[in-house]
């Protein structure tokens, strides 16, 4: 079939899911997922433009890619919400309900936990603005680029408290802040506020407001308080308005650093800054947090997501000592 069609779509259709994607704030990343896999779902349907589709269109896609293509559950919901993206924020549409839609079953493999000594063995190993940061993944039970996000105004050291926003700004949680960790921020905080006024010198200095909050605090996009707690080394430019911005530090560094220095430290697990967050959550429990109270910190909706980590602490002897031990 003639490609026109999907040519066609282009200059009105992407313009507009990337305008809606960047006024939302979402990253670069997702960006760059979402465009492709719109991209897939006009092309497996010959190139139709998306405002002649629908569900059925979407769920004929998703059918294909866990019947076809064998994806993993959480490759087929990224298409799915992709989709419904696009459907919703760029065409302004609600969809009915999928209801034939195969649902690829999730991988209920236990996620690999560090020990104790691991934690330290890879921290040990760390200096400076890494360090502090791994050692929030760990010590305040964040994902990546949650950490990767942290504004300024978002730690409180009164209340040891740390402001997790959601990344679409839809749902935040409060998680703890080590108390161990207070002095080291403070004195990061200090070198953070030092770059910032040499953006300012140099007539930049404004942040990317968190999503729901750019128009509320529109006057406040210039203050120390809104910027990322781990910065950039370099200012980007925003290809859709032009606008200089100091970005977050970019997550490749920090996934490759886990990997090397746990490589370094002997360690024969597939460790990555997630494996931190488990860890955080395991400990707890281990420690004797009960489950609902590690579900808030980590901001499981469902308790039963939660509850995979005491599999993860049952596992082995479940506290039964073997006969042979007592021979």
């Amino acid at each position: 079939m003639d490609s026109a069609p999907l040519q066609s779509a282009q200059p009105k259709l992407f313009p507009s899911i990337i305008e809606r994607l960047d006024a939302l704030q979402y990253s670069k990343r997702t960006e760059e997922s979402y465009i492709q896999w719109i991209k897939r779902f006009i092309t497996f349907h010959d190139k139709r433009h998306p405002r002649e589709m629908g569900s059925a269109e979407i769920e004929a896609y998703l059918n294909h890619l866990a019947l076809e293509k064998m994806v993993s559950a959480s490759t087929q919901s990224q298409a799915k919400s992709a989709l419904l993206f696009l459907y919703k924020e760029v065409l302004q549409r609600e969809l009915p309900a999928m209801e034939n839609l195969t649902r690829v079953k999730a991988d209920k493999r236990l996620p690999v936990v560090l020990s104790k000594h691991e934690v330290q063995a890879i921290l040990s190993r760390l200096d400076g603005s890494m360090w502090l940061l791994v050692s929030l993944l760990y010590g305040s039970g964040l994902r990546v680029m949650e950490c990767l996000r942290l504004r300024v105004a978002e730690i409180a050291f009164d209340r040891l408290e740390i402001l997790v926003r959601d990344s679409n700004g839809y749902k935040d949680r409060i998680t703890l802040l080590p108390a161990s960790l207070v002095e080291p921020l403070k004195a990061h905080f200090e070198i953070v506020e030092s770059l910032h006024a040499e953006d300012l010198a140099k007539g930049f200095g404004e942040a990317r407001m968190p999503p729901g909050l750019a128009n509320k605090y529109a006057d406040a996009s210039k203050d120390l308080s809104w910027q990322y707690v781990f910065p950039s080394g370099k200012l980007s430019v925003d290809q859709q308005t032009g606008a200089v911005y100091r970005h977050h530090a970019d997550e490749k560094t920090v996934q490759r650093a886990v990997k090397k220095l746990a490589t370094q430290a002997g360690i024969n697990k597939q460790v990555t800054p997630n494996t931190l967050r488990h860890s955080f959550a395991t400990h707890l429990l281990q420690g004797g947090q009960d489950v609902h109270t590690v579900q808030a910190l980590l901001g499981h909706a469902d308790v039963s997501t939660t509850m995979i980590y005491t599999q993860v602490v049952n596992t082995g002897s479940r506290g039964v000592a073997s006969p042979l031990d007592v021979l």
